[in-house]
Parts: structure tokens; C-alpha cells; sequence
């Protein structure tokens, strides 16, 4: 996500490392580099401009503290200003004290509507809401059956009609769910190639008939610009409450996210970061600024983790770690729940400094999925006591999961790593377990524990192989040697 943007201001904010005082030559250098990033990355001109102006304004308004770096001064600067950007932003939903709270999306066809409507029912829903969608859209045919199998899947009740009026069908089903109490109800409004008078009227119609508390716009992020464009054509008509990014996980440059607050002044509150019905989250301008400057989100990855991996199986888990009794089987198991959590790329980019490591060619999901594939293939007692894995159930378990044997071989060996690491720290408070992964990592210890990449694997195996035969060749030499002797006995 935003991966050239990141790389671009990454650019233009190393060029500043080594200036030891800001003067308005060297500023205005840098912050050409920084505007040249923005506008490569599909950002409003005119949001860049004010965006480089407020930067310039405010680092050299800003006295520089001995103990901070100027570099590091403005990469705060830029941090706050892009905070400042995108914020601030209350994802909250207020609800109504008696009767159902009514929310409505609107949006052009292709923006992914139909399917936030799911999305934002189920997030509702897991927070103890009882949400009622509703079947607005009469314009695209397979729109009602694409939300009733929707609705079908979260458990969901669905409100539809064969009827023609849309206004009709969304008084109705706020009337169905004041009967079925149903405190939250969700239109999912019909939408257009583009922006036009006729669904302009109609979309006009249900705000003015069904006065709903809240009218949210789904906006495609990939289409850059033109999604800040129909968001300023829908605030227009209908005074949006906030906008749904959809495919954020998707977009590499970002522009639509940095433009649509500035230019509408309609705040982003909730972002779509996958095809899954649990992938929309509250959009935090913390978090994304964090990410935009290669920083990571640690509190998103931590809410994210909360939300998807059970607090009891993890204190076992840890429990386990800690006295060295954490094997490949409960390996594998923190492995399908890390997944749980959503796109692996999408984490390690929340993690700080983890996506400057892997770059742009590896590939997280195959790895994790060949690391899977291996210990599938293993034996549960091969599992509990990786010791036992030899030179021929390593070629067994390299046959079954599709890959080499030393690669085999290298998985157990950072496992045991992992495992001794671990229990060593077992007794250590936080602070000292940081110091001690940031020495380990500053010295190269961590190195070998990396994953392979794809072009490393191709550079590396055949030797890893060879020497592997090498081995086999001279046990065989050994075992033939032992059985001379004892026949000469």
C-alpha cells in the first residue's frame, strides 16, 4: 500500500540527513523532492501546494533542539502535517436513543458499495449492533441477490421488494426493522457509470424522505482523482457525514487518501483493506501517516491482533514459549492465526521498519505458505521433536510439501533459534527484550533467521544442495568403511 509514495518521500527526506542546520536554500531543495513524491504519487495540486507551503512555514518557524536531528525534525513536521491532512477523524457512529439509526451509502457502480454495505454490517455487528440491510439498488440486476448472499454469509437479515421505487423500499425496511428491532439500518442506494441528474434526484429523494443520520460515500481509491472529484459532486448534493475508501490495500500511490479531506472537507472514517467481509477498518490518520513515512502502526497491528486471535490460547501459547515447550505444531498454529489477522503484506507494513527490509520482490504469502506446506508434511512425533528429522525424512518431507531438503533443514534450524531466543528472554521485562532484539539484529545474529527470497533461494540452493550431497556421500563412505570391518571380523 502506498508503496511509491513511501519510497519517494523516503527520497526526499534522505536527502536532508546530513544537513546539520535547515537554512530556506536547502529546505526549499528538499521539499522540492517531497512535492515531486506527491504529485508522482496522484495527490491534488493544490493540495500539494498548500501541503508544501504549511511544511516550509512551520520547519523554520520551529526551533531545533540540540538533542534532535534536523532530518528528524522534519520528518516530524511532514508526520504532523499529513496527520493534519487526512484529520482529524471520529469513526463513531452515533446512534439514535429510540428507534433505528439509519446510515445510507451512496456511490458510482464499481466503487464496491454493495459489498461495504456487508462490510460495515458485519464490523456493526461485532461490536453488538443488530444491523438491517436494506436492497435499495433497483438499477443494477444482480444487486439485490448479491446482497442477500451477502447477508446469507454474516447472518444478516436483508430487506428487499420487487418493486421499482427506492424510496418506497427504504421506508419500508425502516419500518421492517422497528418491527424486528433492529436498531441499525444500512441503505444500499443505486449507483451510475457517472455522475448524473437522474441519480442525483433519486439519491436526493431518499435523503430528503428517509432523513438519515449519517450518509456515507464508497469512493474507489484506485481511480486516484476521479474519487476526490465525485466526492466533491456527492457533497454537493447530499452533505456527506464521512467516506468509505474502498481497495486502500491495493492503491500504491495514495492520492485519493491525501486529497479527498483537503479538497471536500468530508473526513475519511473507514477504509476497505481487502476482498473479505471483515477487511473494512476505522481510518486512523495516525496509523496512515505512519505507514505513508515507512514508520509503521503499531497500535493498528495491535487492535487488529486483539480482534482476531483469542487471549486465553495466546497466554498458553506464551506459557509454552517460555519454558522451551513450544514445538512445529503450535508453530503452525500461531502461523494460521497470524493469517487470520488479514493480507501478510498488509501486517508487515504496520510493523516498523519490516517493509524497507523486504522490498518489493519478496513475497510474504509464499513464503508463509511454503513454511506450511513443510510442516504439513511432517509426522506429528517429527513435530514435537524436530531432533528426529534426518537425511531421509528430510527428502520425505521436502517430496511431500514441493520443496528441497535444505530447506528442510534450514526451517528446523531457525526454529530452534527462535525457540532458544525466546526462552532466554523469558524472564526479561519488555524494555530489556527490545534491547536485546535490537542487538541482535544491529550485530547480524537475526541474518540467518531471515526468510529466503526468491532470488537468494535460486543463488543459494544449489550450493546448499551440493554440500547436502556432500554430506550424504561421505556418511555413505563411513557406513560402507564400518561394514568392511565387521565382515574382515
Amino acid at each position: 500500500m502506498f508503496e511509491s509514495l513511501t519510497q519517494g518521500l523516503s527520497n526526499a527526506l534522505g536527502k536532508l540527513r546530513g544537513t546539520t542546520k535547515f537554512t530556506e536554500a536547502n529546505m526549499h531543495e528538499g521539499m522540492r523532492e517531497v512535492r515531486r513524491a506527491l504529485l508522482s504519487a496522484d495527490v491534488s495540486l493544490e493540495v500539494v501546494n498548500s501541503f508544501i507551503q504549511r511544511v516550509e512555514q512551520t520547519a523554520l518557524g520551529r526551533d531545533v533542539l540540540k538533542s534532535v536531528r534536523p532530518s528528524e525534525q522534519i520528518v516530524q513536521v511532514v508526520y504532523e502535517e499529513l496527520v493534519n491532512l487526512m484529520g482529524p477523524v471520529n469513526p463513531a457512529i452515533p446512534l439514535k436513543r429510540s428507534g433505528p439509526t439509519v446510515l445510507m451509502l451512496c456511490g458510482l457502480q464499481g466503487s464496491g458499495k454493495t459489498t461495504t454495505s456487508g462490510k460495515l454490517a458485519k464490523l456493526l455487528a461485532s461490536q453488538g449492533q443488530h444491523p438491517l440491510l436494506v436492497a435499495a439498488d433497483l438499477q443494477r440486476p444482480a444487486a439485490i441477490e448479491q446482497l442477500k448472499t451477502i447477508g446469507a454469509q454474516l447472518g444478516i437479515p436483508v430487506y428487499s421488494e420487487a418493486i421499482t421505487d427506492p424510496v418506497k423500499v427504504c421506508l419500508n425496511g425502516i419500518k421492517e426493522a422497528e418491527k424486528t428491532k433492529r436498531n441499525i439500518v444500512i441503505l444500499d442506494t443505486a449507483g451510475r457509470l457517472h455522475v448524473d441528474d437522474a441519480l442525483m434526484k433519486e439519491l436526493e429523494a431518499i435523503d430528503r424522505r428517509c432523513n438519515p443520520q449519517q450518509c456515507f460515500l464508497v469512493a474507489d481509491s484506485l481511480t486516484g482523482q476521479d474519487a476526490v472529484n465525485s466526492s466533491r459532486a456527492f457533497n454537493d448534493a447530499l452533505e456527506l457525514d464521512g467516506i468509505i475508501l474502498t481497495k486502500l490495500d491495493g492503491d500504491s500511490r495514495g492520492g485519493a487518501a491525501l486529497s479527498i479531506k483537503e479538497v471536500t472537507g468530508v473526513p475519511i472514517k473507514f477504509v476497505g483493506m481487502g476482498e473479505k467481509l471483515d477487511a473494512l477498518e476505522p481510518f486512523r490518520p495516525e496509523g496512515m501517516a505512519s505507514r505513508i513515512l515507512g514508520m509503521g502502526d503499531v497500535l493498528g497491528l495491535v487492535q487488529k491482533a486483539q480482534q482476531t486471535i483469542n487471549e486465553e490460547d495466546a497466554k498458553k501459547a506464551q506459557e509454552k514459549m517460555e519454558k522451551g515447550k513450544f514445538d512445529l505444531s503450535d508453530f503452525y498454529t500461531q502461523l494460521q492465526r497470524v493469517k487470520q489477522m488479514g493480507s501478510l503484506r498488509g501486517i508487515i507494513e504496520q510493523m516498523p521498519g519490516m517493509s524497507q527490509m523486504l522490498g518489493d520482490q519478496d513475497d510474504p504469502e509464499g513464503e508463509f505458505n511454503r513454511i506450511e506446506a513443510m510442516i504439513s508434511s511432517m509426522t506429528p512425533a517429527e513435530r514435537a521433536k524436530p531432533e528426529l528429522i534426518e537425511h531421509s525424512r528430510r527428502r520425505r518431507i521436502a517430496r511431500g510439501s514441493g520443496t528441497e531438503p535444505h530447506e528442510i533443514n534450514k526451517l528446523i534450524k531457525q526454529f530452534e533459534q527462535m525457540r532458544s531466543l525466546i526462552k532466554g528472554m523469558a524472564n526479561q521485562s519488555m524494555m530489556d527484550r527490545l534491547k536485546t532484539m535490537m542487538g541482535l539484529q544491529r550485530s547480524g545474529a537475526l541474518n540467518g533467521m531471515a526468510p529466503l527470497n526468491t532470488k537468494e533461494r535460486s543463488k543459494r540452493g544449489a550450493n546448499i544442495s551440493a554440500e547436502d550431497r556432500r554430506k550424504a556421500r561421505k556418511a555413505e563412505k563411513q557406513r560402507k568403511k564400518s561394514n568392511r570391518k565387521r565382515n574382515r571380523k
